[in-house]
């Protein structure tokens, strides 16, 4: 098992990654740097091993794809991840694993939003999405997570091997966060400079398809781990529904003392079923969610014995 290992998620980075992997190297000279290259048709690979990085690969495109790769490979008593676009500077790196090794924290977000980040990203829109998300997720969760989208964390060995990563592509950031808050995962912040992309080195992040699948993810993990919310927020809307369409029906009954719009009334009947059903359902589901839980403190325990005993083994 490493100590420390710097993880560098690849794809056509070849303007960058020889200075990405010197940095980590100068930043953190006693761990182990790991270059996962995602299908790159440049000379990323080259570059990195000449910097003296250990290269492995991913074949499925996408970095949650390459993130669950990392994740299943290496053990490490701390995790590093960073882009390789030399967008964030490797002297917070320390920082960062100390709050990790000797602070209990399972993960350590990077947060470029409290810096310089809006003032050199050069894409309005990419401001405006970050703090979208931002505001989103501290909304429905309950939390104060300063960067979500940030690609610069720090991990424990206990988050690397409980986190179930289902994301493909760059929503796998908005899922770690979540996924820690959930839990009740320690979570510290460590503010870091952020600096746009050298001329010619292109982001990979399309703003608009990329953030509706963002945004698709938030919904769908606000359903899974916060069910009786999610299934509240529906059944309000759905008794809304029928309260809105029953109402003339009511006042001509109450005026005429007939119904004349059966089909009308029986529709409204069906959608405060649906209602009732929907919330429910969110009870159903949030005993499970609460199930579920427990289950992972289980989880969470088990792997820290097995890692403690490794280490034991190791000294022996």
């Amino acid at each position: 098992m490493d100590k420390i290992a710097v993880l560098i998620p690849c794809y056509n980075e070849e303007k960058t990654i020889a200075k990405v992997v010197a940095d980590a190297k100068k930043a953190l000279p006693e761990a182990v740097v790991y270059v996962y290259d995602n299908n790159s048709a440049d000379r990323t690979v080259e570059l990195a091993t000449q910097a003296g990085a250990v290269i492995r690969y991913e074949y499925l495109q996408g970095k949650g794809n390459v993130i669950r790769r990392m994740f299943r490979e290496i053990d490490a008593e701390c995790y590093v991840m960073v882009d390789g676009d030399d967008t964030y500077p490797m002297e917070y790196a320390p920082e960062m694993v100390d709050k990790v090794l000797n602070h209990n924290a399972d993960m350590v977000v990077g947060d470029r939003l409290s810096s310089t980040y809006f003032t050199e990203n050069k894409r309005p829109f990419h401001n405006m999405g970050n703090s979208l998300v931002r505001g989103s997720i501290n909304h429905l969760f309950g939390c104060d997570i300063k960067d979500i989208m940030t690609g610069y964390r720090a991990f424990s060995y206990g988050f690397v091997k409980t986190f179930p990563v289902l994301s493909k592509g760059f929503e796998i950031e908005t899922e770690m966060t979540i996924h820690a808050v959930s839990n009740n995962m320690q979570i510290e912040n460590v503010i870091v400079d952020y600096r746009d992309r050298p001329e010619g080195s292109e982001s990979k992040l399309n703003t608009y398809s990329d953030g509706i699948k963002v945004l698709g993810t938030i919904g769908r993990l606000y359903k899974d781990y916060k069910p009786l919310g999610f299934f509240s927020l529906l059944a309000l809307l759905l008794a809304l529904i029928s309260v809105i369409f029953f109402i003339p029906v009511l006042v001509d009954f109450v005026q005429t003392g007939l119904v004349a719009k059966f089909p009308t009334l029986f529709v409204c009947g069906f959608v405060m079923l649906a209602a009732l059903q929907s919330f429910f359902a969110g009870l159903i589901l949030s005993n499970m969610a609460i199930k579920n839980r427990r289950d992972f403190e289980i989880q969470l325990n088990m792997i820290r014995r097995h890692k403690m005993k490794d280490g034991q083994q190791e000294k022996q």
